[in-house]
């Protein structure tokens, strides 16, 4: 069973979007608090509280994106150079085969 957010988000499949919403809760909870024992006004807290919500679960939600996508692109670089490895591995293409004088001079 899926939990959707607002009805279209599933946070279960979409990446980064638990996490997003568990420190914009947090997040939530600390900017509203914090903005109660300051002030002592209610509503005005509890505006405070749903723009921290929104503020750093967009913050997280771009961090975590952008790190999967980092991550996602050294995945690709390292499986394409395995793949590379293997494709020339003992031919004369190999960067890490020594040449000897004979295969310099027939090359």
């Amino acid at each position: 069973q899926s939990f959707k957010l607002l009805g279209f988000l599933d946070v279960q499949s979409v990446p980064c979007a638990r996490e997003s919403v568990l420190y914009g809760s947090l997040g939530s909870l600390v900017v509203g608090l914090g903005h109660f024992l300051a002030t002592s006004r209610v509503r005005r807290s509890c505006d405070f509280a749903v723009g921290g919500f929104i503020c750093t679960m967009l913050g997280y939600w771009f961090y975590c994106r952008y790190n999967l996508a980092q991550h996602r692109i050294r995945q690709r670089m390292l499986k394409e150079g395995m793949r590379n490895k293997l494709l020339f591995e003992g031919s004369s293409l190999d960067p890490e085969r020594k040449q000897t004088g004979s295969e310099r001079s027939d090359s």
